[in-house]
């Protein structure tokens, strides 16, 4: 099952013109067809990975690439449970947002998460919102 952004399919051309934008990642909504609960999240579009140094160098390697955001279905053991259960085709997954940094992603996921009252929803998924956001995190969100 695939990404839809902006009601169009997210492909991995999509993400790596997004990452070379300077996008990190995106907040998404999941919605399961078969009874209309949703789940709302977020997720990196890029992996780092921190390996040894090269024989004489003492600084370590960086390694970016593409993170697994193609086969991602939340962190929810109960949505991933149903997606196994029931099927990735009863499942929707829309990107709602693409971010700048992670800052900016997790404070835009917990704005929504508190927005749509994700808790206190039955028709939501989510069993915690989980934020520590400083406000150099979101100084590019500040409005003039």
């Amino acid at each position: 099952m695939e990404w839809t952004y902006k009601d169009k399919v997210f492909t991995t051309e999509d993400a790596d013109k997004a990452i070379s934008d300077g996008m990190v990642g995106f907040i998404y909504l999941i919605t399961n067809l078969s009874n209309g609960k949703k789940y709302i999240g977020k997720k990196t579009l890029v992996s780092t990975r921190r390996l040894p140094p090269l024989k004489g160098q003492k600084r370590k390697r960086i390694v970016k690439k593409q993170s697994d955001w193609q086969k991602y279905y939340g962190s929810s053991e109960a949505v991933k449970t149903l997606v196994e259960e029931a099927g990735e085709d009863n499942f929707k997954r829309e990107i709602l947002m693409l971010c700048e940094t992670k800052g900016i992603m997790s404070y835009q996921e917990a704005k929504l998460q508190f927005e749509y009252d994700v808790l206190l929803d039955d028709e939501y998924y989510n069993e915690f919102i989980g934020c520590k956001i400083h406000s150099k995190h979101v100084s590019k969100l500040k409005r003039d």
